[in-house]
């Protein structure tokens, strides 16, 4: 029932759907008063996770006979439980429970998430399931060259390793990689490049950053452009089966697009479990990994990909920051055990 719920929905027929199902337009309409406030201090992709989140929530409380708003601490901790019991990341998880408490407020209710029963929902999921949250694996340098060897020339191929090699060149995010725009790409006499990446998830205001693309990318870029003649809009597009090239390509099909391209790696192969883990987020991580790697600091990093904060930098380089650790540093310089 949570899955009809939250597949295909706009803020429109999400609100008609808590509505119908709830039974009580009160609930719907402290959702629509509550995005109707914060319309455009969220991005879209937040304003549909808390839209999904509450729907979820909502269509639970319906199965087992609850009410959702106000809920209590022990309908909040009952869903954490059952969540985590079927499998969903903690992360996920963690994301529901400051949905539902951000519903509550907006609804100016009690917010059962400061109750100590709700909380230990989390910490219990946190004791089972473990609090890290499973990384996206890295495309660095080394698998990007191996992408390209194994991909062919058709169009949609000349496509898949432009967006390859620009992902990874300009550590985009996946929504900022298919809304790249032709009229925004600068090529230097030099062969390199530079685009504008317009209203990112840290750039709410669409104030953009204009980022450098390397020439061996701007070599795959060019050869797709030509291809497709694209001359003016969305710089990825979809391709079908007989080429035609089609309009903005769905941010949803990167993952897949580098998933194909992993496949096709041979000497050696990538294990199912490795391709499994590929993401859209992949070339991000493993530029971030590379840059750590080859003697960047942090802030560094940071600049590079855009993020305001450290967490990420952290996470993604957690392994490579242990292999330069002072234990590491030591172990490097002293006599090898007898």
């Amino acid at each position: 029932m949570g899955t009809t719920l939250i597949t295909g929905f706009t803020s429109q027929n999400a609100l008609a759907i808590l509505a119908g199902h709830a039974g009580d337009e009160r609930y719907a309409a402290n959702l629509r008063k509550d995005a109707e406030s914060s319309r455009g201090t969220k991005s879209a992709n937040t304003e549909r996770a808390l839209l999904g989140d509450v729907l979820l929530f909502s269509a639970w409380c319906l199965a087992a006979g609850l009410d959702h708003l106000p809920a209590s601490a022990e309908t909040v901790a009952a869903f954490v439980d059952a969540q985590a019991a079927s499998g969903k990341a903690p992360a996920s998880v963690r994301r529901y429970a400051a949905s539902i408490a951000a519903y509550h407020r907006s609804a100016q209710a009690p917010n059962p998430m400061e109750l100590k029963i709700a909380t230990d929902a989390l910490k219990r999921m946190g004791r089972a399931h473990g609090e890290k949250q499973r990384q996206a694996k890295g495309i660095n340098d080394n698998l990007v060259v191996r992408m390209l060897h194994a991909a062919g020339n058709r169009r949609v191929d000349l496509r898949n390793k432009a967006l390859l090699t620009l992902a990874y060149t300009t550590m985009c995010r996946r929504s900022e990689l298919v809304r790249l725009l032709v009229e925004d790409l600068n090529v230097d006499p030099d062969g390199f490049g530079t685009i504008i990446v317009r209203k990112g998830k840290t750039d709410q205001t669409g104030k953009g950053a204009t980022v450098a693309i390397t020439a061996d990318a701007m070599h795959h870029l060019r050869a797709w452009v030509a291809s497709a003649s694209i001359e003016a809009g969305t710089l990825f597009r979809s391709v079908n089966r007989h080429g035609h090239v089609g309009g903005q390509l769905d941010h949803g099909a990167v993952s897949a697009i580098f998933k194909a391209m992993a496949e096709r790696v041979r000497n050696p192969r990538l294990s199912p479990a490795d391709i499994a883990q590929i993401s859209g987020h992949s070339t991000r991580v493993g530029a971030c990994q590379d840059m750590v790697r080859y003697g960047a600091d942090i802030a560094g990093a940071m600049q590079a990909g855009r993020w305001e904060t450290t967490t990420m930098v952290s996470r993604y380089c957690e392994g490579l920051e242990l292999k330069r650790g002072a234990v590491a540093q030591v172990a490097a310089r002293r006599e090898q055990f007898v």
